[in-house]
């Protein structure tokens, strides 16, 4: 008999029915104790309560290993991540997305309740990292009374790009020891529910800040600010498995609050790596958006050669960060179309450990990690960074490397045009077997 023949309940069904007995469902109405005093028996009575004690103990096992899957290790840890302290790890996530930016500030200011491992706290929003040296941070900040750019980026949950003739009436530049402040952007650190910071970025010249740049902030302070929530979410969990008399109804609301955050970190981090990516491209002066293409014709490779779903994603994911290293590099390295000088291109070679580097610190992306490591050797083990040949190179990166080079040679460069397919299937046939995986470029021709 099907569900629908069974009929439904007349509350709908939950999702962990005690044997399909939609009594539990009552007892998530809180009726309960109604029905248990004036229309059951005694022994019915009973049995509910069992069954209610052995859902409480099946919510804390589901609990247990959320909490155990989602820990602080697995989720906080965005990028530049050099320590355990808190005001450290803040620190070198602004130096980290400044040299990334080529900016020249980045600050990041956490809520009073958000700002752990700071002491006694007094400004609604606090300074909690600084790309530069701040000798005394000490409640450096604001208050939500204030009408400053931190504030309404708070309040208003939205990025605010200050005007340039309105940067002067920022007070707190005297605090941080600067001066003449040309570009002003307050980026909100967020999830869904509520502000737990805001990331300022600065620069002292009329530079631009590009808007793919910004954006990266604004994904990677989504991603931040859902981790900073789903840790205090964590941390109320152990709190609540830990009592003895803790409610069913809480237990189910609070299980509801982890599965919410952890779908939305899911998407946060989808949105990092793709807001990464873009930055990667425009670093390296790409025309087109090459790591997109570069991920789509690896999933693209890796099921034409047979490889499971897991498999596929994590070569995707690869594929978009393939060129990671590329990012801390300044971008007048590749918008130099004339002969690079030996300092430069020694910073080009060794750009990929320089991801890999980025990439062990982003720890929802370590299983990539081998990935884009190797996937500059070549077939012949005359590729870097330690000769790899053949089948000692993981065949992700075998796949990748291809797809990475003819979307390259398929892309127009600043120092060239772009081949047509036809060159460059012949470039890549011409080198199987010595750069590329024999197997994996007869592959393309078939998806190409």
């Amino acid at each position: 008999m099907t569900e629908e023949e069974k009929g439904a309940s007349l509350f709908g069904r939950s999702i962990d029915m005690v044997e399909g007995d939609p009594l539990e469902e009552i007892f998530a109405l809180n009726l309960g104790d109604f029905i248990s005093e004036n229309l059951i028996s005694k022994d019915l009575a009973e049995k509910i309560g069992k069954s209610e004690k052995n859902k409480s103990a099946r919510l804390k096992n589901q609990l247990k290993e959320l909490v155990s899957v989602y820990s602080m290790d697995n989720t906080l840890s965005v990028i530049g991540f050099d320590s355990k302290d808190d005001y450290i790890i803040y620190n070198s996530i602004a130096k980290t997305m400044k040299q990334i930016l080529e900016n020249d500030a980045c600050f990041i200011y956490l809520t009073k309740e958000s700002a752990c491992g700071l002491d006694n706290v007094t400004k609604d929003i606090v300074l909690a990292g600084s790309s530069n040296d701040v000798e005394d941070t000490q409640n450096i900040g604001f208050d939500f009374t204030e009408d400053e750019p931190v504030v309404q980026a708070y309040k208003n949950v939205k990025t605010v790009d200050v005007p340039k003739d309105k940067i002067k009436d920022i007070k707190k530049f005297a605090e941080l020891g600067e001066k003449n402040i040309e570009r002003y952007i307050a980026v909100p650190i967020h999830n869904n529910a509520n502000v737990v910071g805001i990331f300022v970025i600065e620069n002292h010249t009329e530079k631009e800040i590009k808007p793919e740049f910004v954006h990266l902030v604004e994904s990677m302070s989504k991603l931040f600010g859902t981790s900073i929530s789903l840790q205090k979410t964590i941390n109320e969990t152990n709190k609540l498995i830990a009592q003895d008399d803790a409610q069913t109804s809480d237990l189910q609301h609070m299980r509801a609050e982890l599965t919410a955050l952890i779908g939305d970190l899911g998407d946060n981090q989808e949105e990092f790596i793709k807001a990464l990516a873009t930055a990667v491209d425009i670093k390296g002066h790409y025309n087109v958006a090459h790591s997109q293409n570069t991920a789509d014709l690896s999933r693209k490779l890796a099921t034409e050669l047979g490889l499971n779903e897991k498999t596929k994603d994590l070569i995707y994911y690869a594929g978009l960060l393939s060129n990671i290293g590329k990012i801390t590099l300044p971008e007048k390295l590749f918008s130099n179309s004339g002969k690079l000088s030996k300092e430069d291109w020694d910073k080009l070679k060794t750009y990929s450990n320089i991801g890999v580097n980025i990439l062990m610190k982003i720890n929802f992306l370590s299983e990539v990690v081998p990935y884009i490591c190797y996937h500059k050797e070549h077939y012949d083990g005359s590729g870097e960074p330690e000769g790899l040949a053949r089948m000692s190179i993981p065949f992700g990166s075998r796949i990748i490397a291809v797809a990475d080079a003819y979307s390259a040679l398929t892309s127009d460069r600043s120092f060239r045009k772009a081949k047509t397919k036809e060159e460059a299937l012949a470039i890549m046939q011409q080198e199987a077997g010595t750069k590329w995986d024999p197997i994996v470029v007869d592959a393309l021709y078939d998806v190409v």
